[in-house]
């Protein structure tokens, strides 16, 4: 069954890798307006539209790593109440019957013969009853609040790991998004370069150009053609990267929502050095590191001291299985009760108990330093992240102008190189220039997106359309 589900899941893989390999004249025209062929399947079923909220939903439920810090933070919940509960009274009932080898015939108690087997009370034993068993110990009230520690740690560690699977789906979607961009901007280069080598080519059949202009058009064609095709393999590779990511099951029919341009405002330095103070999980985790540090030295030191344990039984424990017994010709109540109290006293264990408070003298300096390390980094990164997003923000603005400008100084290009006032090589270098432009404004697009990704690591607050 297994085998026959990967075999099917390989031909699908297998089917959208031809598809997205096409020739050009299989694409699409205009990759915004229709989906690339990577994007479609055989089926008629229509691909599903995803936002970003979309994709970090799906997400945060079939992410492996985020889930497993999900997991942790319910083993830790689930051990703090492990712990309280050891503080608490436990309830058993305990039902034994004890059988001991009888003496070879009656023996009177004043003869002072013995009994053949005298390890217990008679030689039927019948033991039925309750035991309520208290544990009074220091060290277990330690190891409630480590545990209530710990919990809060697993929480603050599975809400960093929330973060960081933003930041990731962040990139791989809007890395999808300038994918599409670059493949529609390789197929306009691509249409261009056989345009131009056409152009080349009636010119030379005029005599107005040489045929070493008509070479190196080709050339020129020929290397956009290897362009449009890396372009479709990299779209490819964005959407299965995504669709890893975010689907518990290989799909690739699916399409996103086309905001990578759209407008987001950045926020500003105060407002993310407020929100970073208030709910940076990192700082959380290390202080709850230490906060557990702490009750690690407390239960050490606790070891020092007494423990105290009390029992309480109730029920039977008679030579007869059952209520009442006949003794002496008297009818009397088997049901009875005893308590047991126990203080242990610790004496001598060699060294134990210190090395152990050793220990965690150790492990809670540690914590500390961690905890001061996290506190420093908060305020670089706090510095680094925000500049980061600001410089993304400044240049993005650059970046979409130079692409406008490449595109137009390669169609004056052109049509300067129709009247005869350009030079081939002019023309290679528009059009180099505008593919450059145009994939240098993509990935800036993108550079914002996930730096703006990186400060909600820092505040909790993802900025998006």
């Amino acid at each position: 069954m297994f085998a026959r589900r990967f075999t099917v899941l390989v031909c699908a893989a297998a089917a959208a890798l031809s598809a997205a390999t096409a020739t050009p004249r299989q694409q699409p025209e205009t990759p915004a307006a229709k989906p690339p062929a990577a994007a479609q399947q055989t089926g008629s079923t229509p691909p599903a539209k995803l936002t970003l909220d979309d994709a970090l939903a799906l997400a945060r439920k079939n992410e492996v790593q985020y889930q497993g810090a999900v997991t942790a933070a319910g083993l830790a919940r689930e051990d703090r109440l492990q712990a309280r509960n050891a503080l608490l009274p436990a309830v058993t009932y305990n039902n034994s019957v004890i059988y001991t080898q009888a003496a070879p015939k009656p023996i009177q108690a004043s003869t002072g013969v013995p009994v053949v087997f005298i390890a217990n009370n008679a030689v039927h034993e019948y033991i039925s009853q309750g035991a309520v068993h208290e544990s009074i110990d220091l060290a277990g009230v330690a190891s409630l609040r480590r545990a209530q520690a710990a919990a809060a740690l697993a929480r603050a560690q599975a809400e960093i790991a929330s973060r960081g699977l933003v930041v990731t789906v962040v990139q791989a979607y809007y890395n999808l998004a300038a994918a599409r961009y670059k493949l529609e901007t390789a197929q306009r280069a691509d249409d261009e370069g056989k345009h131009f080598l056409q152009i080349s080519q009636d010119l030379e059949r005029g005599g107005e150009v040489a045929h070493s202009d008509v070479i190196k058009a080709e050339i020129q064609a020929n290397d956009r053609q290897r362009q449009l095709q890396e372009a479709q393999l990299a779209l490819l590779n964005a959407r299965l990267a995504l669709s890893v990511l975010i689907f518990p099951d290989f799909n690739d029919n699916f399409d996103i929502a086309d905001d990578l341009h759209a407008s987001v405002p950045i926020p500003t330095l105060g407002e993310v050095q407020q929100l970073a103070a208030r709910n940076n999980p990192e700082i959380r985790a290390a202080l709850a590191a230490v906060q557990a540090a702490n009750h690690d030295v407390s239960a050490a030191r606790f070891e020092y001291f007494p423990t105290l344990t009390l029992d309480y039984f109730y029920g039977i424990d008679a030579e007869h299985f059952a209520l009442n017994s006949t003794v002496l010709g008297q009818r009397v109540s088997n049901l009875g009760s005893s308590i047991v109290g126990t203080l242990n006293i610790p004496v001598w264990n060699w060294g134990t108990t210190q090395s152990r408070v050793r220990q965690a003298d150790l492990r809670r300096a540690q914590a500390k330093r961690e905890l001061s390390f996290a506190q420093r980094s908060l305020l670089a990164e706090i510095q680094s992240l925000y500049k980061e997003a600001s410089t993304a923000s400044d240049e993005l603005a650059g970046l979409a102008r130079s692409a406008q400008l490449a595109e137009e100084s390669q169609r004056l290009t052109v049509l300067r190189y129709q009247h005869g006032e350009a030079t081939v090589l002019e023309v290679v270098d528009a059009q180099n220039t505008f593919a450059s432009a145009n994939a240098a404004y993509q990935d800036g697009a993108v550079r914002y997106r996930v730096a703006l990704a990186n400060l909600q690591t820092l505040t909790g607050e993802l900025t998006h359309p």
